[in-house]
């Protein structure tokens, strides 16, 4: 490292000559994997080529990477599963993509204090396996659970179907281990359950993706697996307006479903198309305009799931009841085909606002009326517990069309200006990031460029993504 520049001038080839020496095989410059970095699950494929892959497997390999690259001021883009849907881990021009998918290990399930310690590479998946021998299970669950890792849960604050009831990413992560943008490690957060020794960081890491620092392990709280039978209700609406309704009155009821998933026409039709209007239709008659799954956990289930079979029916749905385990999936087996059904119509662009629950009704016939006005249909399925809305785009080719951004960008507004966000669970990344002030106001995001500036003083960790532009470059 003898051309090594202390004042972080870029060196590219210097870089990359300083992370082969030190971390060998560990270090790709093959063009597909280097490609194969350059995209994510939403679509967004970035302009120009890395530097190179490195492929971790040790903490130490991680603070390596991040040395070279503060030493030659190298960006450098976290990267786990590659299952984002913002273009937040996808791989630049000249950036080192540090790859922490190797590191895949369960170091400690602890069933006393309710915990595991995992490296940020574990599939929720696998961690449920290992979990489930414990009684014990991991509660985000975020759509792609089979497929995405924890540590890109941690990245994004990553959400899913069970998170009304059981939370986000968030309420789950106790404590972490961090190398910063100079390869220092740090610890964050506590084992035990309470802890307010100094400024939470921890949370701060949660949904940071990759901005401030490489997340290499995590302390995660694990919870008991629900004890008793679940019960699913199935009911279609005639418009989507009484099928928000009736969610919203489970909600006001003070009831809890594990599951409450609401479908609009455009995303039945999709389906039905997708799976065969004759398989969909012998589960439900899936024939009018909204479809609402619900399902309850727990001991008292069947209790709480026949006072919300009472408000889905008050609300004017045409509900099923299904007290077993079977019938209860080919209830929910309808909104899980709703990805497959779009892939199979072209590029999805999958977005994701969150609004009030209140404010539910308002927000599908915004998106009605935005589709309306800019000739799409944009199919959107609804966390209708939590009032996270995903409106979906599907196009052709290798960009997203004008008229799509036009829509989306009304649709960011009017979420925004409903009380609620550009971004329930998916992150910013590259794709929202110029609606980010619009939130935040101006005041708020200067104070988080300053803040990103104090742990990246350099620029180097995910330039571009989450802000405009990046503090330092």
């Amino acid at each position: 490292m003898d051309n090594a520049d202390p004042t972080g001038a870029r060196d590219p080839r210097g870089a990359l000559e300083s992370l082969v020496a030190e971390l060998g095989d560990a270090v790709s410059v093959d063009p597909v994997e280097l490609d194969a970095s350059r995209t994510d699950k939403s679509g967004w494929i970035s302009d120009g080529t890395p530097l190179a892959v490195v492929n971790a497997t040790s903490i130490a390999e991680v603070q390596a990477v991040m040395r070279i690259a503060s030493v030659f001021g190298t960006p450098v883009v976290p990267r786990g599963a590659g299952t984002g849907l913002a273009g937040g881990a996808n791989g630049t021009e000249g950036a080192i993509v540090l790859s922490v998918a190797g590191m895949r290990r369960i170091l400690e399930i602890s069933p006393e204090d309710e915990l595991a310690v995992v490296e940020p590479g574990v599939i929720n998946a696998e961690l449920n396996a290992a979990l489930r021998e414990h009684g014990l299970w991991f509660a985000p669950d975020p759509a792609s659970k089979a497929i995405a890792s924890v540590g890109g849960n941690i990245a994004t604050n990553a959400g899913g179907l069970l998170c009304a009831k059981y939370g986000v990413t968030r309420e789950a992560v106790l404590g972490l281990k961090v190398v910063l943008a100079d390869g220092r490690l740090i610890e964050t957060g506590h084992r035990t359950v309470k802890g307010v020794t100094g400024y939470d960081l921890t949370a701060l890491f949660v949904g940071s993706e990759g901005t401030l620092g490489v997340i290499v392990e995590a302390t995660v709280r694990v919870l008991p697996l629900p004890v008793g039978e679940t019960a699913t209700i199935g009911a279609v609406f005639p418009d989507i307006a009484s099928a928000a309704s009736a969610s919203a009155s489970i909600t006001a009821a003070r009831l809890r479903p594990a599951v409450m998933e609401l479908l609009d026409a455009p995303s039945l039709a999709a389906i039905a198309d997708y799976l065969g209007a004759s398989v969909v239709n012998g589960v439900m008659d899936t024939a009018s305009g909204a479809y609402l799954v619900v399902q309850f956990d727990g001991p008292s289930a069947h209790e709480e799931a026949e006072r919300a079979l009472l408000l889905v029916r008050a609300a004017g749905g045409a509900a099923r009841l299904s007290a077993d385990a079977e019938t209860g999936e080919s209830l929910l087996a309808i909104r899980r085909a709703f990805h497959p059904a779009l892939e199979a119509r072209g590029v999805v662009l999958i977005e994701d606002v969150a609004v009030p629950r209140s404010r539910m009704v308002d927000m599908f016939l915004a998106i009605e009326r935005i589709g309306l006005k800019y000739g799409l249909s944009i199919p959107t399925v609804a966390h209708a517990g939590d009032g996270n809305l995903h409106p979906n785009f599907v196009y052709s080719g290798d960009t997203v069309p004008d008229h799509v951004w036009a829509a989306a960008d009304e649709m960011f507004r009017t979420a925004i200006e409903l009380g609620g966000t550009l971004t329930g669970e998916h992150g910013v990344g590259v794709l929202k990031r110029r609606w980010l002030a619009v939130e935040l106001g101006a005041d708020s995001y200067e104070l988080q460029v300053r803040l990103k500036a104090v742990f990246d003083p350099l620029g180097i960790l995910n330039p571009g993504k989450v802000f405009d532009e990046a503090p330092g470059i």
